[in-house]
């Protein structure tokens, strides 16, 4: 059965039904051969070739969240120090602020962070954090270079030590998305008045956003611990970390359950939705993605690499390829920029990596075909 889109308008779109299977009749995801540090191709479509231009900020502290504001400069919050920070495209780095009640842990923290689409007029930007109970998404005011106004939107999402999820990413709907963790706690994901294992699509107050299936808070269930999320127009795509065997890219259909804790990987289980690729943990532990150019590309903690994979329309259209295998260490978070380029942060100072002198940095990597 092929997979549905999420569209454009605030409500469902019609006829958009639960995929099943691994995106409408291609074949099994398989695993990348490819060089590990290209230039390589895909197996079909247009080859793409990543190449990192320059350092564009060094000594950020456990980055984790990044998001591109007008003016093409970034807001990037530091996991463990709860702090925000500005960062130029000429590497000027400075402080914003810092937000209250952050609780750190091993994967806990200061996490995502994305801008209203109406900025400036709407001077706001929103942020996933860890408190001592639960993991929260709360709304700052930001102007004349600083925050204020903390207004928590939503609470209750399950936080532990691990599976905590975090990233936020607005829709071309104008709609706020979250990927949430199972908190540690594995029924979580499938039950549904939980927060745990869930991807949620709320308006910019916390509440459910119209056309989410049966008035939840959330679109899609049984995941593990989701923090990616991106968009290829309409279509929006999450990463999520398996436990021992298998990593995901899934497309993402509304109203699906994506198996967690029954699958992990392709399962081909009743009821249950696929990924679009997948890959053994030793090899992504994947954090943040972005859209660009055809292929989502895809941040890997443990596999130390960036992922390029071609997609159109929430299918899988050739092998994945890794660039910088082992080259910058662990790599947590990838956006686009404004001048096409991708910003790619390192996360070597998270207690699981070999922090080098400058780290952790911020690189700008340019996209050719």
């Amino acid at each position: 059965m092929g997979k549905g889109r999420w569209g454009l308008v605030a409500v469902l779109v019609a006829g958009v039904v639960a995929g099943c299977g691994d995106g409408g009749g291609d074949a099994r995801p398989s695993l990348s051969t490819a060089s590990p540090n290209g230039p390589t191709g895909t197996a079909t479509g247009k080859a793409v070739t990543l190449a990192v231009a320059g350092v564009v900020a060094t000594g950020v502290e456990v980055p984790w969240g990044l998001a591109f504001l007008p003016d093409s400069s970034a807001l990037v919050t530091e996991r463990d120090s709860g702090r925000i920070k500005r960062v130029t495209g000429a590497g000027i780095v400075t402080e914003v602020g810092t937000v209250a009640g952050v609780d750190a842990s091993s994967e806990g923290g200061l996490l995502g962070i994305a801008v209203d689409p109406g900025y400036p007029k709407r001077p706001y930007i929103y942020v996933y954090y860890s408190s001592g109970d639960d993991n929260r998404i709360a709304r700052l005011t930001y102007s004349n270079g600083g925050i204020s106004e903390p207004t928590v939107i939503l609470e209750g999402i399950p936080q532990a030590a691990i599976h905590n999820g975090g990233r936020l990413r607005f829709g071309p709907d104008g709609f706020l998305y979250a990927g949430t963790g199972d908190g540690a706690d594995r029924p979580n994901s499938q039950d549904d008045d939980s927060l745990g294992g869930k991807i949620l699509r709320i308006t910019t107050d916390g509440k459910a956003a119209p056309g989410n299936p049966d008035g939840r808070l959330w679109i899609s269930k049984g995941h593990r611990n989701v923090q990616g999320l991106a968009f290829g127009g309409s279509q929006l795509y999450a990463a999520e970390f398996g436990q021992d065997t298998w990593d995901e890219l899934n497309a993402i259909t509304p109203g699906a359950n994506y198996g967690w804790p029954a699958a992990e990987g392709v399962s081909n289980l009743d009821g249950m939705v696929d990924p679009i690729a997948q890959w053994p943990t030793k090899d992504a532990s994947p954090s943040g993605i972005a859209f660009a150019q055809g292929h989502i590309f895809m941040a890997s903690l443990r596999g130390e690499r960036l992922w390029a994979i071609p997609v159109a329309d929430g299918k899988r259209t050739g092998d994945p390829v890794a660039f910088f295998t082992g080259k910058y260490g662990r790599l947590r978070t990838v956006e686009a920029a404004r001048d096409g380029s991708l910003w790619l942060t390192t996360s070597n100072t998270d207690g699981r990596g070999d922090a080098k002198p400058g780290d952790d940095r911020i690189l700008r990597v340019t996209v050719t075909q």
